[in-house]
């Protein structure tokens, strides 16, 4: 039954698989890197040698100078600045086409290398190189050329055309900066001089007397017409303020008795009061009075009546006084409104004069400020101007050239050794690369999990790379054991002890099918059993070449005449080994061995051998092996290590199971332990237990024809033909 295909899904490669895969492949790696170093070698070698001369010149940004008069260019109107393109504008600059038709030109390249002058550009072009010193506002300017002298040449007129260039196009910012500042001037000298007429006009209309620039950002216009009016004021507000007094005045006194009314007549401070004088010596005459009438004086005392007749005649007089004081405050206080009344006129009159002076100086002022600034600008622009004019009789030093160019004597391409050095190194990146490439199209066998994973059956040995006929060798060989290896799980894998007839077939030839079969046959005749091996490969047979026997008769005239089997089986020098050659090549192999005979062959030598070992042809291809699997017990696939991909792998288990034959197991052939390291633990330990060469004195003898056997006994160790 055919078993279901694995998932073929890649686990992730580990370091030592990288390097398992490197050493497995290491011979491609190494053609690879060989072939692409030879490459760079005979491509450097082929290269033209080419000199370099390279000139340093500084690069300032436009505008950086200063004028005579301390101001950046910039102030001034030029362009200053730094931005992070400007070194990459400029190396344009330097290898624009205008910049080296000029040097094609002044060189006459075209002429001297023989082109025409399209041409001599696209070679100037391309041998010209600038590059920024790191750090600095130095540019360097770099020419390639196979002749020395040329390439010397070419940088130094590429400098001096790109200084030229810069120095042109200073210049012409210059005068163009001169020229609108120019146009500027005059412009606002016109400017100026509208305002001063307008300014004069409006000082004439205004009748105002121009003081000077000292107005210019202040608020005197020459006149102060606000003073008038504010005096005006002040007098209303006076006047105001005495008719009020007045005006109390006369209240109180209407308001006040008469005995009251003459105390307050004399706190009234005006010039003709006389109430003021008189109110004082009321008082004292009173008091005196007083003070008679204590003393002890009557009414009608002479002295008492005299000053009650002199306090009488004093109130009359202040009585009248206050009369005339009333008559006096009425007529001060109708004066006091009269003088209020024109006092609001002129106030009235005073206030509209200053504010028509006022909306008269603003326009004045306004149009002063106008005129002081237009005049301020213009003074600026006329010094600016004469700032312009001698820098622009400076020359311009935006670009100096700091080292000139100098031949070159030595080439500087190609690089021998880094060409060299890329080449290996590309070599070796593209011999990996092929390396895994091909590693990821490998299908093949590689390790012990892929024959387990994919044909479901196990590993019985690894037998390593280059291993001999074992018979044929001196002493004991420490390959032996692979082979004992094998013998061992042959015992423990055959379920069934009687099962001893096994045929060793592989996908293709030249997978050491062959050379398995007897040295396994040779081992296990060692080992003391009694073994025979039948060389059933009808193609192409072998196995008479390891023992230097006639195979003239054998299986195929044993199958085809009524010969005897004893008399087709030989014993070889090796004790308890047996052979059956293939005899004389049929032209239908295949129908040979599909035959009752040969059932009953395979029946009759499995009674009288312990074992039995038939040899096949590839099972891929003839059917021949796909007969014998199914005539014999067991069969076993010889596997060459990375040879057939896993699909084949899997109809070569596929082709003995369909014809009924069942496979023990895989022996993984001509492994390289040395390069495959995960092998080596299998054979690691062969030489240090392989048995020692003088504990086995007698040695096998060297292959010899072998004489007729008797056929042995079944199970037997010794040949017996009945």
């Amino acid at each position: 039954m055919t078993q279901p295909v694995p998932n073929q899904n890649e686990t992730v490669l580990h370091a030592i698989d990288y390097w398992q895969v490197i050493k497995n492949r290491y011979g491609i790696i190494l053609l690879t890197l060989l072939l692409v170093f030879m490459t760079a070698a005979v491509i450097t070698y082929l290269m033209p040698r080419k000199f370099e001369s390279s000139a340093l010149i500084e690069v300032k940004p436009r505008g950086s100078t200063l004028t005579p008069l301390g101001m950046e260019y910039a102030e001034l109107g030029g362009q200053k600045f730094n931005t992070p393109n400007f070194f990459a504008t400029e190396f344009e600059k330097i290898k624009s086409r205008n910049s080296l038709m000029n040097v094609v030109e002044k060189l006459e390249l075209h002429n001297r290398w023989n082109v025409d002058k399209e041409t001599a550009y696209q070679i100037v072009n391309g041998i010209t190189n600038t590059q920024n010193i790191r750090g600095t506002d130095l540019i360097s300017i770099q020419v390639r050329h196979e002749d020395k002298d040329d390439a010397r040449a070419v940088a130094e007129e590429v400098a001096l055309s790109y200084k030229d260039y810069r120095e042109s196009l200073e210049k012409e910012d210059a005068n163009r900066s001169l020229q609108e500042l120019s146009r500027a001037v005059r412009e606002q000298e016109d400017k100026v001089e509208d305002k001063r007429k307008n300014l004069s006009t409006i000082a004439r209309t205004k009748r105002i007397i121009y003081t000077g620039s000292e107005s210019l950002y202040g608020t005197d216009s020459g006149l102060d017409e606000t003073q008038g009016a504010k005096g005006s004021m002040e007098m209303f507000y006076k006047l105001e303020q005495d008719k009020m007094q007045l005006k109390t005045q006369i209240d109180n006194l209407m308001r006040y008795q008469s005995d009251e009314m003459i105390p307050y007549a004399a706190s009234v401070d005006l010039p003709d009061n006389v109430i003021r004088n008189l109110y004082p010596q009321y008082l004292e005459a009173t008091r005196e009075l007083q003070s008679y009438k204590t003393n002890g004086l009557g009414s009608n005392h002479p002295t008492v009546r005299a000053q009650a007749e002199g306090i009488e005649s004093l109130k009359k007089q202040m009585e009248q006084g206050v009369v005339n004081l009333k008559s006096t405050l009425r007529t001060q206080l109708e004066l006091a409104e009269e003088r209020l009344k024109t006092a609001k006129q002129k106030k009235d009159e005073d206030i509209e004069e200053a504010i028509k002076h006022g909306i008269d100086a603003q326009e004045y002022i306004e149009a002063k400020k106008q005129f002081e600034t237009d005049q301020s600008l213009l003074q600026e622009l006329k010094l600016k101007k004469i700032a312009e004019e001698i820098t622009y009789g400076i020359p311009p030093k935006t670009v100096e050239i700091h080292e000139h160019p100098v031949l070159g004597e030595t080439p500087v391409s190609p690089k021998v050794m880094l060409n060299l050095v890329l080449g290996g190194v590309v070599g070796l990146v593209f011999g990996l690369g092929i390396a895994f490439f091909l590693e990821y199209l490998d299908t093949s066998v590689k390790t012990l999990e892929d024959v387990e994973r994919y044909l479901q059956v196990p590993v019985l040995a690894v037998i390593p790379k280059d291993v001999g006929i074992l018979h044929k060798q001196s002493g004991m060989s420490p390959d032996a054991e692979a082979y004992r290896i094998l013998r061992t799980n042959i015992e423990f894998n055959r379920k069934n002890p009687e099962d001893n007839a096994i045929t060793v077939v592989s996908g293709g030839a030249g997978e050491g099918k062959s050379t398995t079969l007897v040295n396994l046959a040779y081992i296990c005749a060692q080992g003391g059993y009694t073994t025979l091996m039948i060389d059933a490969d009808l193609r192409r047979p072998r196995l008479h070449t390891f023992f230097d026997i006639n195979n003239s008769v054998g299986l195929t005239n044993y199958l085809t005449t009524d010969l005897m089997i004893e008399d087709v089986i030989l014993q070889t020098p090796v004790d308890n080994l047996y052979f059956m050659p293939s005899g004389i090549l049929p032209a239908d192999a295949a129908g040979i061995l599909n035959s009752r005979r040969m059932s009953e062959l395979i029946q009759d030598v499995k009674q009288r051998f312990d074992l039995v070992l038939v040899d096949s042809p590839p099972i891929l291809g003839v059917s021949d092996a796909s007969v014998l699997a199914s005539e014999v017990d067991l069969t076993m696939l010889v596997v060459q290590h990375r040879k057939l991909p896993r699909n084949m792998l899997l109809r070569v288990k596929q082709a003995v199971e369909n014809v009924g034959g069942h496979v023990i197991g895989v022996v993984l052939n001509n492994v390289d332990v040395r390069s495959d390291s995960q092998y080596q633990y299998y054979t690691s330990y062969y030489t240090y237990y392989a048995p020692a060469e003088n504990s086995h004195p007698a040695a096998p003898a060297p292959a010899v024809a072998a004489s007729r056997p008797q056929a042995p006994r079944a199970g037997g160790n010794e040949a017996d033909l009945y």
